[in-house]
C-alpha cells in the first residue's frame, strides 16, 4: 500500500529543485538588504565599530546559512506538498529554521572570531529572511491555487465508499479546489449510490469496477472511505491500486466522525475522546456573525443606499408592477420567511414558474434558466450584477438572513429534498455563500449542497471574511450569473 504523500512527478507543478534554489538567493538577497541597512544607512550608528566593512567577506556565511536551512527544512518536510500544512505553519517552520541558522552562525564568529562579525547584521537577516521566505511560500500558494484552479497540476480522485464519510472527502474537495483535486468519480456497493451521480461527480457502479474506472479515467488517487469491518475489501482495494501504479489514502473510522466535533482528554496518560452534536453558530460565534452583519451593513450603507435608491428608481420605470419582490423562502431550521428583491420578472412570473421547469426540463429543486423569457429588460442587467439581492440587506438587518450563508430556498423546492440535503437549513442562511463563489448558477444542486454543508461544519469569522472577498469579483465579472 503506498504511503507517500507527495505529488507524482507526472503532476508536479514545480520541479523539487525550485525551492531551494529560491530559498538559497533570498537568503543572499537577505545578506544584501542586511548589510544596506547596517552600513549604507545605518539605522542604529555603531559605537565601537565605525569603520565600513566589505560585503564580499559575508558571502560564504550567507552560503552557510542557506546550507543550514536547506538542511533543517528538508528535515521538518518544508519542502514537500503545500496541502499538508498550512501558512502559518510553514512560517513557524520558517521562523524555528532561521533562528536555528542565526545561532550556528553566532556559534561560528564567537569561534573562528573573524574580521566580519557585526552581530546587528545578522539580526537583519535573520528579520529580513523570515519575512521574504514567508512572503514566497505565500507567493507559491498563490500561484498554485491559480494553476490547479486552471486546472494545471490537478490530481484526479476516485471516491471508494459515498458514506457519510465519503460525502465530506467530497465536499472537502469541491470546496477547495486550490489543493489540486478533482474526483472524476465514486464507487459505492449500494446500488441507489453507485449508479447515481451527485452533480458533475458521476456514481461508477460497485467496487467491482476498480479497475476498469481507474483506467477509463486516468485516476491518480483512490481515496477509500470503507469502514474497518469490510476490511477484505479495504485490502483488495489497497492490491489493484498497487497493480495501477495508483496511490492510495484510507479515511480511519475514527475520521467516519467529523474530528471538529471531536475533544481529545487525557486520564493519567489515556487518551479519552469525547463526542459532541453539531454547535455551529451558538453562543459566542453566533453573536460574532450577527456583529460583522451589523457592521457591513452600516459601514457600507453610504454606498449601497444611493445604488438602492437609483435602482429602484429603473424598476419602477421599466414595467408595471411593485419595485420590491417579496417571496417566501425557508430559513434557518425550516422556519419560513419573507425575502425581499427588486423585482426582475414579469407579474405573473410565479404562474408561469412550473411550465418554464418541464419546458426547459431543469432540476425543480434548484432550477436556473440562462435565458429566462420572464426577466425583464432592467431585470436581466440587474442579476447580471447581482443588484436586485441589494433588498436581502433589509432580511439581514432584521436577522432572517445574514451576509453569508446558503442561499435560502422556496418551501417547494425544500419539499423535494433527500434528508442529507436538509442540512443546509442548519443555519442561517446568506445572500452570498461558498457555492455563489464557487460557479454560481453553473453549480449543480447536489454540488451546492454539498457546499454549503461544507461551509456549515467549518465555519469561520476568516472563512466569512474570504468569501465576501471573493463574491466581489465573481460579482464584477458577472461569472455564473443568469
Amino acid at each position: 500500500m503506498s504511503t507517500n504523500t507527495t505529488t507524482p512527478e507526472s503532476k508536479r507543478i514545480e520541479p523539487r529543485w525550485l525551492f531551494p534554489l529560491i530559498d538559497a538567493i533570498l537568503v543572499v538577497i537577505s545578506f544584501a538588504l542586511a548589510y544596506l541597512l547596517r552600513y549604507e544607512l545605518q539605522l542604529i550608528r555603531p559605537v565601537l565599530d565605525p569603520f565600513r566593512r566589505e560585503f564580499t567577506p559575508y558571502l560564504p556565511y550567507a552560503l552557510l546559512l542557506a546550507l543550514i536551512l536547506y538542511i533543517n527544512y528538508s528535515n521538518n518536510g518544508l519542502y514537500r506538498n503545500v496541502r499538508e500544512r498550512t501558512w502559518l505553519e510553514e512560517v513557524t517552520l520558517i521562523g524555528n529554521g532561521v533562528a536555528f541558522g542565526t545561532v550556528i552562525l553566532l556559534a561560528v564568529f564567537f569561534v573562528f572570531q573573524p574580521l566580519v562579525t557585526s552581530r546587528l547584521m545578522l539580526i537583519y537577516v535573520a528579520a529580513i529572511s523570515v519575512a521574504m521566505l514567508s512572503l514566497a511560500r505565500l507567493v507559491r500558494r498563490w500561484v498554485l491555487a491559480y494553476l490547479r484552479n486552471k486546472g494545471i497540476g490537478v490530481q484526479r480522485v476516485l471516491i471508494v465508499g459515498m458514506g457519510d464519510t465519503g460525502q465530506a472527502v467530497l465536499r472537502a474537495i469541491l470546496a477547495r479546489t486550490e489543493l489540486g483535486y478533482k474526483v472524476v468519480g465514486y464507487l459505492d456497493d449500494n446500488p441507489r449510490k453507485g449508479d447515481v451521480d451527485i452533480g458533475r461527480v458521476p456514481g461508477l457502479g460497485n467496487t467491482r469496477n476498480l479497475r476498469a474506472a481507474i483506467r477509463t479515467h486516468g485516476v491518480d488517487i483512490v481515496i477509500s472511505t470503507l469502514r474497518w469491518k469490510h476490511y477484505d475489501l479495504i485490502l483488495e482495494t489497497a492490491r489493484i491500486c498497487r497493480q495501477t501504479g495508483v496511490e492510495v489514502r484510507l479515511v480511519p473510522d475514527i475520521f467516519q466522525l467529523n474530528m471538529r466535533q471531536v475533544q481529545v482528554e487525557t486520564l493519567d496518560g489515556i487518551p479519552l475522546l469525547g463526542i459532541s452534536g453539531p454547535e455551529s453558530f451558538r453562543g459566542a460565534d453566533r453573536l460574532v456573525k450577527r456583529a460583522l452583519d451589523i457592521i457591513i451593513v452600516v459601514l457600507t450603507s453610504v454606498a449601497w443606499v444611493p445604488v438602492f435608491l437609483v435602482t429602484a428608481l429603473a424598476v419602477k420605470l421599466d414595467s408595471s408592477g411593485p419595485v420590491i419582490y417579496r417571496q417566501q423562502r425557508i430559513g434557518e431550521n425550516g422556519r419560513e420567511f419573507s425575502m425581499y428583491k427588486f423585482r426582475t420578472m414579469v407579474t405573473n412570473a410565479d404562474e408561469l414558474r412550473d411550465q418554464i421547469i418541464e419546458q426547459h426540463q431543469l432540476d425543480p429543486r434548484h432550477p436556473k434558466i440562462p435565458d429566462d423569457p420572464r426577466i425583464t429588460k432592467v431585470g436581466k442587467f440587474l442579476r447580471r450584477l447581482s443588484l436586485d439581492e441589494l433588498p436581502n440587506l433589509i432580511n439581514v438587518l432584521r436577522g432572517e438572513m445574514s451576509m453569508v450563508g446558503p442561499r435560502p430556498p422556496m418551501p417547494d423546492e425544500v419539499a423535494l429534498y433527500e434528508p442529507w440535503h436538509r442540512q443546509r437549513l442548519n443555519i442561517i442562511p446568506g445572500i452570498t455563500g461558498l457555492w455563489q463563489v464557487s460557479g454560481r448558477s453553473e453549480v449543480p444542486f447536489d454540488e451546492m449542497c454539498l457546499l454549503d454543508i461544507y461551509y456549515i461544519e467549518n465555519w469561520s469569522l476568516k472563512m466569512d471574511i474570504q468569501i465576501l472577498l471573493r463574491t466581489i469579483p465573481r460579482v464584477l465579472l458577472r461569472s455564473g450569473a443568469y
